[in-house]
């Protein structure tokens, strides 16, 4: 799909833009009492885990500048761990740690931190740096998904996740988001990860996007991601719409990622999903929004609803 076109021609193909996705669907379906659910990281877990959603487990919470000192000890449990903001936003603040080595830290990418650093980081983190309008934040610490040996010939050391986009209860989107060196192992596409679209039909890939350029293979790794059957498919699908339905939010990102011994885990919810899913499948949002947007009455039953979205 071209994708430097004239807006008659994006609109012709379904595209949404950010304007519209904000007027027509976050603002329509999403009411704001309801964002405190997904943008605090830790009530969203605490909840998840009250409805029986699967999610990393939670190792501990920082939230004074007093207890960021005692990092080692709150972590000297755990060779392994991700510590990111309740309140963060873009994967801005997460740190990926993979490993030790003596008195250091090993990041996902090799490059080494001191105990110091970390701390400084849950520092920065409880501060308020990365939390969405500069508030006083806590610093999360959890487990660290030991990713599905899937993606281990197809991604670049971080672990990959799948953003499912779900309407009224019903996904109408999705794409896998591969790490590269350039995003420092880290699934975020602002940060320069890939992303590749999905069939949700069939859980089979369509394609890839890296920095807005369509590519079909990895930038680092040089694997081909078109054709690729998505394990765990119907599994995933499910989990995405759980997860729409305990918060209540019409419009809907939800990232979960595949671990090894875990399963599908829901990483995050995200009340304003961005719009690459767009470029990823080389198709717009609109024809499939506007088919579960028709629809007066949808099922309650989760299954029905997946069925739905397979044929949308």
């Amino acid at each position: 799909m071209k994708w430097f076109a004239t807006p008659s021609e994006l609109r012709a193909r379904g595209v949404m833009g950010l304007n519209q996705r904000n007027s027509d669907y976050i603002m329509r379906y999403n009411p704001r009492h309801l964002y405190p659910l997904v943008d605090d990281k830790l009530y969203t877990k605490r909840l998840a885990l009250e409805k029986g959603i699967a999610v990393p487990p939670l190792y501990a919470v920082i939230s004074t500048q007093h207890d960021t000192a005692k990092v080692d000890h709150i972590v000297a449990a755990h060779q392994e761990f991700v510590m990111k903001p309740s309140h963060g936003s873009g994967g801005n603040g997460i740190l990926v740690i993979d490993g030790r080595l003596g008195n250091h830290y090993r990041k996902a990418n090799g490059d080494l931190v001191s105990s110091a650093a970390i701390g400084h980081h849950a520092s920065n983190i409880v501060s308020g740096m990365y939390s969405l309008g500069g508030a006083s934040d806590e610093a999360l610490i959890e487990y660290r998904v030991q990713f599905d040996p899937f993606f281990s010939h197809i991604s670049y050391q971080g672990v990959p996740d799948i953003r499912v986009i779900v309407f009224r209860g019903v996904p109408v989107a999705a794409m896998v988001r591969l790490p590269t060196r350039a995003s420092d192992g880290k699934a975020n596409l602002h940060q320069g990860a890939m992303g590749i679209g999905i069939d949700l039909a069939t859980g089979i890939s369509k394609g890839g996007v890296c920095h807005n350029v369509e590519i079909s293979r990895h930038p680092d790794t040089g694997y081909e991601t078109t054709g690729i059957t998505i394990p765990h498919w119907d599994e995933i699908m499910r989990l995405a719409i759980r997860c729409a339905d305990i918060v209540g939010l019409g419009y809907l990102g939800v990232d979960i990622v595949m671990d090894r011994d875990k399963g599908p885990l829901m990483l995050e919810l995200n009340a304003r999903p961005g719009l690459n899913v767009q470029i990823a499948n080389q198709m717009g949002l609109l024809d499939n929004l506007s088919k579960v947007e028709r629809i007066k009455d949808l099922p309650e039953d989760v299954e029905e609803r997946l069925v739905m979205a397979k044929v949308a």
